[in-house]
């Protein structure tokens, strides 16, 4: 099983995150992102569905038009872990131009 992180090791991941924000009562990290249309909201969601799968760690996540929700948290270790941090390092690089 992946450690959870402590609040430095937090901290100094979301640093690096600056888009992510800390959720303490699911001791997770979110972001929301917005796209021009849902076309383009189901691809990024299509490539971070992908990376999820080849991670075997996937998003809790939801999406409505152009807009996706994520939340990333650890379920088997009760927290966020440095699995959580990867994958919103990848979901960055889905999203980006």
């Amino acid at each position: 099983m992946v450690p959870k992180l402590g609040s430095a090791e937090r901290a100094e991941a979301l640093a690096g995150l600056p888009d992510w924000s800390w959720d303490e009562t699911r001791d997770g990290i979110s972001r929301s992102f917005a796209f021009c249309d849902f076309s383009e909201a189901f691809a990024f969601m299509t490539r971070v569905a992908l990376a999820a799968e080849k991670a075997d760690h996937h998003p809790e996540w939801s999406n409505v038009w152009n807009k996706v929700d994520i939340l990333l948290t650890t379920h088997s270790a009760g927290g966020l872990t440095r699995k959580d941090i990867d994958l919103a390092r990848t979901i960055e690089a889905a999203a980006a131009p």
